[in-house]
């Protein structure tokens, strides 16, 4: 084997394969003037929740592309313990989608679902150039729901990025036309 290559295993894997649990408890330099979590703290442990998913899914390195989209449905207090739940969605040829959802918990040890990110990593050889990942295979509805979603999400994301025709987007266009 020549010297500096890898080769890697590309069987399929499921979601359950990547799946990253974070927990972080909410302290006071995490928070805001109205002592809730900031935005750009939450994103920061999204995104290394992601990038493990991303990792465990492709075994190598894999890096941020886009943060497609975050919902911050809820504010979540001081002293509230987060926990990050981040799956690959969908794998491309070297890209994957990975969804993130976050729940809080109360002082009581309530928990409640108030956030969801999903972000786009693409994996990477030793020199930064893009490679390929292994096949994900989706096993619950859920997991089954986010994958179909995954083909139309990226292709409005390359076409908003002028990298694809609006014509071309077949799995968009089925949505909007009855055939």
């Amino acid at each position: 084997m020549p010297r500096g290559i890898f080769f890697f295993d590309m069987k399929k894997k499921t979601p359950k394969d990547s799946e990253t649990i974070v927990t972080e408890i909410v302290l006071p330099n995490d928070t805001n003037n109205l002592n809730n979590l900031m935005g750009g703290r939450l994103l920061h442990w999204m995104d290394i929740a992601a990038a493990i998913a991303a990792h465990r899914h492709s075994g190598r390195i894999s890096v941020t592309a886009s943060v497609n989209n975050v919902s911050f449905t809820q504010p979540i207090p001081m002293g509230s313990v987060v926990t990050l739940i981040a799956k690959v969605s969908r794998a491309f040829t070297s890209s994957m989608e990975v969804f993130i959802d976050v729940y809080m918990e109360d002082a009581k040890g309530k928990k409640t679902k108030c956030n969801e990110a999903i972000y786009t990593f693409v994996s990477v050889d030793q020199f930064g150039n893009p490679i390929e990942v292994p096949e994900l295979v989706p096993e619950t509805a859920i997991e089954k729901e986010r994958y179909d979603g995954a083909l139309r999400r990226r292709q409005l994301a390359l076409i908003l990025a002028g990298k694809m025709k609006a014509n071309d987007a077949n799995e968009l266009k089925a949505l909007f036309t009855q055939e």
